[in-house]
C-alpha cells in the first residue's frame, strides 16, 4: 500500500505519508481524485458496481442459447448441402414412362456415389461402371436443367435396334419381360421398328434426327464412346433415346436405390390452388398413400 502511494506526487498523498492514524488516512483518501483512488487499488480487488435495484440483469444465457442454436442450424445446413451435393438426393416421379418399376407419386433417394467419377476419390469410394439394365438419373441432354430417369439399354460400342417393340442388342433379343410393359394396342413404325421406321415421329428432336443418320449402320444404332442409349420401362409411353438421342456420361447423376414414400395422384382436383391441393393431400393421405411401396428398393 505504501509503495503505491509513493508512486504519486500530489500534495494529498504526501500529507498522508506522515500519518499513522487510519482515520486521518481515510480523510486524506476522501480528498483524492477519483483517478488517483483507482490507481491506488490493486486490479485484483476491483469489482463491478452492483446494479441499482430494479435494473434489468443482462441475459447472457439467452445469448448463449441463441449462439448454440445458430451453430446447430449452420451445421445442419452444411451437412445437408454435403449430402445433396456428394452422396444422395431426393427426386419425385412425375410421369408414367417408368411404369411398372416406378410410378407417378414415388419419392426416390438417388445414390450419387455409385456411378460418380472423382479422380483420386476412385480409390476411396465404391464407384462402379454402368451396365445394361441399370436405372439411372441424368440431366436431360436437350434441357440439362431437367432430370430424367430411364433404364440403360445400350452401352458404348453396342449395336441395337427394335423390331415390333422387341429390343435386340448385338444381334440378340433381350429378355425384358421382368420390367418392360407395352400398353398401346396401336403399332407405331418409328417407335416399334426403330431405327428402321418408315416415317419420322413429330416428337423426335430435330438435332437427333440429323445425328442419328451418322450412327446407324446396317439398320442398327451404334452407341458412341462415352454415351448411353436409354429407354423407359413403359415402352409405348416413354420419350427416350429413340426421340432425343444418347445420354453423355457426364450427364449421369446416379441411380435410384430407395422409394422412401409413395402416394397416388388424383387425376382431377376441385381447384388448382396449392392450398387446396395440400388440404386434399392431408385429408386423403391414409387412402392415397401406397404403404406397400414405402422403403422399397429400386431394381
Amino acid at each position: 500500500m505504501n509503495e503505491q502511494m509513493e508512486a504519486h506526487e500530489s500534495p494529498a498523498v504526501e500529507s498522508a505519508e506522515g500519518s499513522e492514524s487510519p482515520a486521518v488516512a481515510g480523510v486524506s483518501g476522501a480528498e483524492r481524485s477519483a483517478d488517483e483512488t483507482a490507481a491506488s487499488v490493486p486490479e485484483s480487488e476491483l469489482e463491478a458496481p452492483a446494479p441499482p435495484s430494479g435494473a434489468p440483469v443482462p441475459r447472457t444465457r439467452n445469448a448463449e442459447d441463441w449462439m448454440s442454436g445458430i451453430q446447430w442450424l449452420s451445421s445442419t445446413v452444411v451437412l445437408a448441402v454435403f449430402v445433396i451435393t456428394f452422396l444422395a438426393q431426393a427426386f419425385q416421379i412425375p410421369s408414367q414412362s417408368m411404369e411398372k418399376t416406378l410410378l407417378i407419386g414415388d419419392y426416390l433417394l438417388v445414390d450419387k456415389v455409385h456411378y460418380a467419377e472423382g479422380g483420386i476419390w476412385n480409390s476411396l469410394l465404391p464407384y462402379s461402371p454402368i451396365h445394361r439394365g441399370d436405372i439411372i438419373v441424368f440431366r436431360y441432354p436437350v434441357q440439362p436443367t431437367q432430370h430424367f430417369v430411364k433404364r440403360v439399354i445400350g452401352i458404348p460400342g453396342d449395336r441395337l435396334h427394335l423390331y415390333r417393340g422387341n429390343v435386340f442388342v448385338n444381334g440378340k433379343a433381350i429378355d425384358d419381360s421382368a420390367f418392360a410393359i407395352h400398353k398401346s394396342q396401336q403399332f407405331d413404325s418409328y417407335r416399334d421398328n426403330f431405327p428402321a421406321g418408315n416415317y419420322i415421329s413429330p416428337e423426335v428432336n430435330s438435332r437427333w434426327w440429323v445425328e442419328m443418320h451418322n450412327v446407324v449402320h446396317q439398320g442398327e444404332i451404334v452407341v458412341p464412346p462415352g454415351k448411353y442409349f436409354v429407354m423407359g420401362d413403359n415402352r409405348d409411353e416413354s420419350l427416350d433415346s429413340r426421340y432425343w438421342g444418347f445420354v453423355p456420361r457426364e450427364n449421369i447423376i446416379g441411380r435410384p436405390f430407395l422409394i422412401y414414400w409413395s402416394v397416388r395422384r388424383p387425376e382431377t382436383t376441385a381447384s388448382d390452388g396449392k392450398l387446396e391441393r395440400l388440404l386434399y393431400t392431408l385429408v386423403h393421405l391414409p387412402e392415397d398413400a401406397r404403404w406397400d411401396r414405402t422403403f422399397r428398393l429400386v431394381r
